[in-house]
């Protein structure tokens, strides 16, 4: 082949391009050999073109066509063709065509492969994968089939987007050092010990979280960057040590303009990318309502199934468990004035599910430190609405007390009623709240209507107390400003202080995290204090930006969506590591290159590095 330089891509060619002579490159995907017409599929990322070698081809290209095997790497030049009416593939862009073959040039060939580039299926449609550090051994197969290549092409474009939109609002894109000190922050760092400067090390950051605030006191008012952030944690299906975030920070702002401008950003990244429309706001709800309503901060809001206040039921009945719910006064009671005494109503289950089935969800209720998951049943004993009756689970200590406890609840024949009880109304929250997200799961109670159920959870409390410690510490950071609201009683009552922070969350996860900052260092020196930071400590950590807060900050505030997460819920796959090239798997470990990996020893010397326990 004179030219083996392709003219077009496998997924460019149409009816119209009937007739033209063109050079295509791509990897075989399959062959199917008929005796003397051979069919080849030929993919490269654009999608896939059918090439037939028939009878007006060479013996020489009959000869090398039937030799391909899969993930040769090959040219192909040849004419476009129109298939057959009864040959037409709907389900392929270039369905309607064919390349007959006039020529064939084989770059490279290919060893057998560890696992199939092609999807295998299992009888329910399901895709056949095999198991992750394999994949991530051979990453660069991996990357080869389509649905990892539209995860790598959507964040590419989610990026761009980003970008695009910042740019138009007079946003600056700024880059931030990697290495840069040690401050204590939400996870370990990872040090990188310094040659020069013996015994010292920088640190990789968990977030470019003090040098933005810096930009904002040198005047950059509006920046952003596409920034890789680094935390020494342990691993799950949305993290891993190394990731990134659209990182943005305002001045002279509100929390308005901060939430508003997200949501524009969002808008114009789901048409651009997807073409699906968001709404023009998102709902916000208070921290304390999405807890008592959903029992997360994080709720998935695609079902619409509430937590309800369950007090009444404690004097209805001699059942001790629900008495210690609802008269709990502990610190979490007081502090948030809920019931500790939860219910649920799971609408029309009650004759699917088995005792076994609701012992499955108690588990999940444990896994979250409740002492257990109350319930019944409500089932039918006549023609109306009034003959209702309760069964199983705690159902004889409500005998009689049917019509009330359905009136309060809203419950109705064939329902399935939860409960949980606890002293600590966020413990009881959360485990029910963990029991509703796996209905939501198990029923596939989600709107197909809400895909994407984005929802800013606003008024988080400022401090929480450590019973281990005996002392305050921040919910988010130190430099998150407090509602104004409570500026003159910080000291004095510092369980009832709420910050002006705020997140982004999308299906269920946590999609952003973001506050306005305190930009007063007298203001910055109440909080250290509260939190037990001396001013030595506070100095050593945190000096250099409370210093620069000296010289005429102005307000800021900013937020940082996570990009990972977004493309992994826009893709609706269950993990990060399904949308990062070359991510690490669970363990931080890569199988593709093997590190982390020992180093030589002359290495660790000019590092000033003395003791290197390794296994061998």
């Amino acid at each position: 082949m004179e030219n083996t330089k392709r003219t077009v891509t496998c997924g460019e060619l149409t009816k119209a391009d009937v007739g033209k002579k063109v050079v295509l490159n791509g990897w075989v995907s399959r062959t199917r050999d008929l005796g003397g017409l051979v069919f080849i599929r030929l993919r490269d990322r654009y999608g896939i073109t059918q090439v037939m070698v028939g009878d007006n081809a060479s013996d020489e290209v009959k000869k090398i066509a039937s030799s391909l095997k899969s993930e040769y790497c090959i040219a192909v030049e040849g004419v476009v063709a129109a298939r057959a009416d009864k040959d037409v593939n709907k389900d392929m862009a270039t369905g309607e065509i064919e390349v007959e073959a006039t020529d064939i040039e084989i770059f490279t060939t290919s060893q057998e492969l560890p696992f199939s580039i092609e999807e295998v299926r299992q009888k329910d449609g399901s895709i056949v994968l095999p198991n992750e550090d394999l994949r991530l051994k051979y990453r660069y197969l991996d990357l080869r089939r389509e649905p990892m290549q539209q995860n790598i092409i959507l964040r590419s474009k989610v990026t761009f987007a980003t970008r695009e939109y910042l740019t138009s609002k007079g946003f600056l894109e700024i880059e931030t050092p990697t290495f840069i000190k040690s401050t204590p922050e939400g996870a370990r760092d990872y040090l990188v010990p310094s040659r020069v400067h013996p015994g010292k090390f920088y640190s990789l950051p968990q977030s470019p979280q003090l040098y933005k605030q810096l930009l904002m006191v040198s005047g950059f008012d509006k920046y952003f960057q596409i920034a890789r952030c680094y935390r020494d944690e342990d691993a799950r299906g949305d993290r891993q040590p190394e990731f990134t975030q659209i990182d943005m920070e305002l001045s002279f702002t509100n929390r308005e303009e901060v939430l508003s401008t997200t949501e524009g950003m969002m808008q114009h990244i789901f048409k651009s990318t997807l073409n699906y429309d968001l709404p023009a706001k998102f709902d916000r709800i208070a921290w304390e309502d999405a807890f008592d309503l959903y029992g997360s901060d994080k709720p998935d809001l695609r079902f619409d199934m509430k937590m309800q206040d369950a007090t009444f039921m404690a004097d209805l009945a001699d059942f001790n468990a629900f008495k210690a719910g609802a008269a709990a006064s502990g610190r979490d009671v007081q502090r948030h004035k809920r019931s500790g005494l939860k219910a649920l109503v799971v609408k029309n289950v009650a004759d699917k599910y088995s005792r076994k089935q609701v012992e499955a969800l108690e588990a999940v209720a444990k896994t979250y430190k409740a002492k257990g998951l109350a319930w019944m049943k409500v089932v039918s004993t006549g023609s109306t609405t009034n003959d209702l009756a309760f069964e199983g689970g705690i159902s004889k200590f409500y005998a009689g007390k049917e019509a009330e406890v359905c009136a309060k609840l809203g419950a109705e024949k064939n329902d399935l009623l939860l409960f949980v009880s606890d002293e600590n109304w966020q413990l009881a929250c959360t485990a029910l709240g963990a029991v509703r997200k796996q209905l939501g799961k198990d029923l596939n109670l989600y709107n197909p209507a809400d895909e994407f159920h984005f929802a800013w959870i606003i008024d988080f409390p400022y401090f929480a107390f450590n019973e281990e410690t005996n002392s305050w510490e921040t919910e988010h950071h130190m430099f998150t400003l407090p509602q104004k609201q409570y500026w003159d009683t910080l000291e004095s009552d510092p369980g009832a202080v709420k910050g002006d922070l705020y997140d982004l969350v999308l299906n269920g996860y946590e999609l952003a995290s973001g506050s306005m900052r305190i930009n007063d260092p007298e203001l910055q020196q109440r909080i250290f204090k509260i939190v037990g930071y001396s001013n030595e400590r506070a100095e050593k950590a945190f000096g250099f930006l409370v210093q620069a807060f000296k010289f005429g900050a102005p307000p800021h505030g900013g937020i940082a969506p996570g990009l990972d997460r977004l493309i992994m819920l826009m893709r609706h796959e269950e993990s990060i590591h399904e949308v990062i090239a070359f991510p690490k798997n669970n363990l931080a470990a890569s199988p593709m290159d093997e590190c982390p990996a020992p180093v030589d020893e002359q290495q660790l010397k000019d590092l000033h590095i003395n003791c290197y326990d390794v296994e061998e």
